[in-house]
């Protein structure tokens, strides 16, 4: 399995021989790894830690803490539900049980189908587009049950494209 292309292999390399805090570069190369393979396995940390040359419990130190690093299996989208203070005085605990029964899984899932994962995250930034989520780049909201039914077909078939 190949974890990361050898051409992006060596520009951390390289980069990290270029500064002199390569552990500045641990979530670029986390994420490196995760856009090519989905997620960051075990194999994914060490690789981490040996092109940056830093000790792997440094790399898993920030990949557990990172909620955006997912170190087990996802689907091909993760719903990120916000869920600060903002986002739960305007109905984002309804919001997040409406995407639960709505896509059949529990926090911490993915849908039968491998398209979605359901992660509570502590905050969007979108306080004032309460209650919101994010789908990969995008966040979304004021959310109601028919915006998010709207956004999760559109999202699955930009999958199924």
């Amino acid at each position: 399995m190949e974890l990361l292309p050898e051409n992006q292999q060596e520009f951390f390399r390289s980069k990290a021989a270029a500064i002199a805090h390569p552990r500045e570069l641990v979530i670029d190369a986390l994420r490196a790894v995760q856009s090519h393979h989905g997620w960051v396995p075990d194999e994914g940390v060490t690789l981490v830690a040996a092109l940056l040359g830093i000790l792997p419990i440094e790399v898993e130190e920030v990949a557990t803490f990172y909620d955006k690093i997912f170190r087990r299996p996802v689907g091909k989208r993760v719903i990120h539900v916000c869920d600060s203070i903002c986002c739960w005085t305007r109905e984002g605990e309804a919001i997040f049980t409406y995407l639960q029964e709505k896509l059949g899984i529990a926090p911490g899932e993915t849908t039968t189908d491998g398209v979605f994962t359901l992660l509570p995250t502590c905050c969007l930034g979108a306080c004032g587009d309460a209650p919101a989520m994010m789908i990969g780049l995008t966040t979304y909201g004021p959310l109601t049950p028919q915006r998010i039914d709207e956004i999760l077909a559109q999202v699955r078939a930009e999958v199924s494209a």
